[in-house]
């Protein structure tokens, strides 16, 4: 399993990169392992600004749909154009090509509380 060193994770299996006062975020490869084939991404919070633990948007898999949430509090300001007509870049590359959102973080404070890989890795029993 996957689990990339430089990004931080949340209990909700949300994956984020901090560049700055900028972030990328996106699911983990254990969340789209578990979701199985993602059909459809919903996300409709561009230009909004959103708390931490806020749903930003959703993901549809062939059985299930589950909500996104934010690690940390900010204004979402692109969404990954190539997830509506491919939302298969979740499941085959889900830190790379299939990144969801970026945002102008509003309180990088908040990054403190979320996990490290090793913390993840403990989380989800690996």
């Amino acid at each position: 399993m996957n689990i990339p060193t430089d990004l931080r994770y949340t209990k909700d299996h949300e994956w984020i990169k901090i560049e700055g006062t900028t972030a990328t975020i996106g699911i983990t490869d254990f969340a789209q392992g578990e979701l199985g084939d993602i059909v459809y991404v919903d996300i409709s919070s561009k230009g909004q600004t959103l708390a931490q633990h806020a749903v930003f948007g959703t993901v549809e898999a062939v059985k299930t749909v589950s909500d996104l949430f934010m690690p940390v509090s900010g204004k979402v300001e692109e969404v990954n154009p190539t997830l509506e007509g491919a939302p298969e870049k979740v499941n085959t590359d889900p830190y790379g090509d299939g990144w969801m959102i970026r945002v102008s973080l509003t309180n990088v404070s908040e990054s403190a509380g979320l996990l490290t890989a090793e913390q993840y890795k403990e989380l989800i029993g690996h």
